[in-house]
This record gives structure tokens, sequence and C-alpha cells, in this order.
């Protein structure tokens, strides 16, 4: 017969004493826990074993005996471990000895009150109880299966696993005195962080319920009918800062929620939003402390106006070389020259606006740039919108070409139908037949050949100005697409897949 004793590798330093666990007879194993020193009650050992039991609802009870000689084997402690197997009857008795710094661990039972007893062979496994705890390789059982599903899991691999899992309680530690019992498991060495961690846990409560307190206040004023009112609502809607805004407000309320996440999934959510959100910050601070150092704000500040100069000016050539013969086109002379007058007057006003901003700008930087300590994202969405109000005229000449051309189009195409002795019926939203005179026809023509001949002049400003607002709307994008990366990427699962790839097995996320 085989027996297998699954040792946590923990323990392998620990002072002598007795070996708590489980024993698992349907595969003859048995599963170490964690070992009591000496001194003991065993009474008292005995209670807290049934305490433990009834929480847990493992059957823990005392396997047998370890022995850890520093020195030579004393002959007095090995009789005293192999006198406690009358005391603790548990059958069979373990007996496992290291001593000094060997390599070489002895390991035997005894079964005293066995008729016939046999030598039986051990196999000795070295488990990791830290991350068997922390992983979720154990899936839990249903109390409500019946007897023989229990017998086949429990020949499984996974009730090892389960039983590590179940005796949590016994591997908790808040206070400083281990009390009357002394262990030794995973958490023995980390009793002062875990009270650092119960402590930490006890502060952040009245914590949360000030900051869910502080953004229930900030939501219920975004939500008030002051916010909705034109053109505040308009504002709201438009500018990428406001958007982010409202999405951190949600992930602050996702974090200080005092509802306890009730799966996996909703804990590893609540962790990735936590660490993004201090990484934003993180990166928010950096960029701050740089962006003040050294008079950078000043110095932006003074760039900021030669660039506008420089990029109005290109607008200008840009014009000019349209209202002549661009690449060798020909152009209706006249339309030509009212849109590229109309284009060039807009780039004034854009000239002589930003010019008497110009006193003011460097205020408006410096108070932009603390609201970098709000997050990364933030800085960066306040960046995409004040590139959205520097190339506000860009916008305006998209709009007037894409309008110019729409009704070009429109017009061309309804004259069309017109040729074709055909209608659009508003009413029921078709293409009907219909007799035109000789009058509409004449006048159809003519508005068509207008039309079609100031097609050309209309589609190249169109098209010149289409490019350079999507020149706009890609650097936006990239912005904007850095934001997402920050706020969607799950930083803390990549950080455990990387470190800690254990804590990760058997789940699953969607």
């Amino acid at each position: 017969m085989v027996l297998k004793v699954f040792f946590p590798s923990c323990c392998s330093s620990a002072e002598s004493g007795i070996l708590i666990g489980r024993w698992i007879s349907e595969q003859s194993s048995a599963v170490i826990l964690a070992v009591v020193h000496f001194p003991f009650i065993p009474v008292q050992v005995k209670q807290y074993l049934s305490e433990v039991q009834r929480v847990t609802k493992v059957s823990v009870s005392v396997l047998g005996s370890w022995s850890n000689s520093k020195l030579e084997k004393e002959e007095s402690l090995s009789e005293f471990l192999e006198d406690l197997g009358t005391i603790f009857s548990h059958e069979p008795w373990i007996q496992i000895s290291k001593e000094g710094d060997s390599k070489f661990w002895s390991c035997s039972t005894l079964q005293k009150h066995s008729n016939n007893p046999k030598e039986e062979e051990i196999i000795l496994v070295y488990y990791d109880q830290r991350k068997v705890m922390l992983s979720h390789l154990h899936p839990p059982l249903d109390t409500a299966t019946s007897a023989d599903h229990k017998a086949d899991d429990a020949s499984k691999l996974s009730a090892i696993f389960d039983t590590v899992a179940k005796s949590k309680i016994l591997f908790m530690t808040d206070r400083y005195d281990d009390g009357p019992i002394k262990l030794t498991h995973w958490q023995s060495d980390g009793v002062e962080a875990s009270i650092i961690v119960e402590l930490m846990k006890q502060a952040s409560v009245p914590a949360c319920m000030l900051l869910t307190f502080l953004l229930s206040l900030i939501s219920g004023i975004c939500r008030s009918r002051v916010l909705k009112f034109w053109p505040l609502s308009f504002l709201w809607s438009k500018l990428s800062t406001c958007e982010q805004l409202g999405h951190r407000l949600q992930h602050l309320q996702v974090i200080s929620s005092n509802k306890k996440a009730q799966t996996q999934t909703q804990l590893m959510r609540k962790a990735n939003i936590f660490v993004s959100l201090l990484i934003d910050v993180a990166l928010g601070i950096l960029l701050m402390s740089w962006l003040y150092r050294k008079n950078r704000i000043g110095h932006l500040a003074d760039t900021l106006i030669p660039v506008a100069d420089h990029v109005a000016e290109e607008l200008q050539d840009l014009l000019q070389w349209l209202m002549g013969a661009p690449a060798g086109l020909k152009m209706n002379r006249a339309l030509d020259q009212v849109l590229g007058r109309f284009f060039l007057y807009h780039i004034h006003l854009w000239i002589s606006y930003i010019h008497l901003m110009s006193p003011f700008i460097e205020m408006i930087l410096w108070y932009v740039g603390l609201s970098a300590c709000l997050g990364l994202t933030v800085a960066l969405c306040i960046l995409s919108d004040i590139i959205a109000l520097l190339t506000f005229h860009i916008y305006c000449f998209y709009v007037y070409g894409a309008r110019l051309y729409c009704l070009k189009i429109y017009g061309l195409s309804s004259l069309w139908r017109l040729f074709r002795g055909k209608k659009w019926n508003v009413l029921r939203q078709r293409v009907d037949s219909c007799s035109y005179d000789l009058d509409q026809l004449f006048i159809g023509t003519l508005l068509f050949t207008i039309l079609l001949f100031l097609l050309p002049t209309t589609a190249l400003y169109y098209l010149v100005f289409t490019l350079l607002r999507l020149l706009v709307v890609i650097v936006q994008g990239l912005i904007h697409l850095l934001v997402d990366l920050i706020d969607s990427l799950p930083l803390y699962s990549i950080i455990l897949r990387l470190c800690r790839s254990y804590r990760l097995a058997g789940k699953s996320f969607r």
C-alpha cells in the first residue's frame, strides 16, 4: 500500500511539534496544513481543531509528529513524539524528521492498534502552500451532492487543493500573539504584514464612506437640471475632458463601493480599475512636475503663438495656390475668387483672435497643467480639446466646403431626375413619374449646366479641407486611443500573469 503525504514547503524549517491536517482515506493521502510547536496543552489543541472543523467543515485532526533537530538526534524527544500518538489517536501515525541542514528526511508510520502492521511505502510530496491557496485550481465541492459523487471527487487531485482552500481560517493572522497555540504555515512569516493589512482594511472603511458620499454629491450635481440646459449640455457632450471625468467618476464609484465582490471576475475588475487609476494619477503627477520645472509652461506659451501664426501662413499660401491654377486645373475664376477671399477673411479673424488671447495663454496653460494631478488621461483629453479649439477654423472650412458640395450634389441629382421625367415624392419617400412643360425643362437645363461646371471648383475646396480635417482627426484619434488604452488595459492581470501566474490559475475572464 502506498501512502502519500503532502507536506508544505513553508514548514520545512519549522521547529519540532505535531502535524495537523486532513486524512483522505479514499486515496490514502495525508494533507499537512500546519505544524503546532511545543509547548502546548493537548486539550487546547483538540478544542482548537474542533472549532476549525466546525467553521471549515473539513475534518482537520492531528496526523503525526514533526522533528527538526538542529543538533544530534535526541532519544528523549523521539520517544516523546512517539508517545503523542497515544494522546492523539490517529491511524496511521505519521512521523517525519529532519536532522540539521541535511537534505535527507526520514518518514515512517506507526500503527499501534493494528493486529497486522504492514510496512507501507511512503511518498512525500512537497507543495507550495501559498501558491495552492492563492490559485483557483480547487473547485468548491457541493455539500448537496451524493456520496458517490463525493467519493469520485475525493479520488482526484482537486481534493488536495480543496482541503487547503477550505482551511483559510487556519491561516488567518490578525494579531501579534498566537495565543495558547503556536502554528507554522504559509502566513507565519508575515504576521506584521498581515496585521498592517488588517489595520488598513479597518481604516479604509470610513475613508471609503467619505469618498462615496463626495462622489454621490458630485454625481448628483452632474445629473442636475442645470447642466441639461443649452449650452452646458452641448459643451458637456462635445468636450472629451468632461466625458473622461465622468468615466473616472464611475471608476471611483466602483472602487469605493462597500459592496463586496461576489465573483472573482468582479474582484479582478475592481483591482484592474484601481491599478489603472493609480498609474494614471502617478503619470499625471510626473507630467505636472515636468511642466512646472524650469519654466517649461512659459516656453510652451511662447512657442504656441509662433506655431499658430505659421499654421495660419501655411493656410494662406494654400488658399492662394487654390485661387490660381492648382496642379494646372482650369477652375471657375469668379467662384474661385469668392471662396478664396471668404476663407482668407476667416483666417484673418482667427489670427486676430489668437493675438488677442496671447497675454492670457501662459496663465491658461498654468491652470491647465494643474489638471494633470487628476491623471494623465485627463491631461491628454484637455490636450485634445485644446487642439480642437486651435483648429476650429479648419473645422469651419470643412463644414462650409461640405455643405456647399452637398448642396450642389443634391441639386444635380434633382435636376437629373427632371431630365428623365421623374421627381422625388416627399410624402411617400420614393421617386415618381412627372410631366414637365418646356419652360421647366429649359430652366432645369440652365441650372444643371451651371452647377455641373461649378462642381470641380467646389469639389477641390471640399477635398483639400477634408484632408486637413482628417489630419486633425487622426491626431485626436491617436490621443483618444492612448486614453482608452490606459483606461481599459488590465494592468493588474498583466502584472499577475508576469510575476505570479499561479494567482490566475483556474480562472477565466470574459
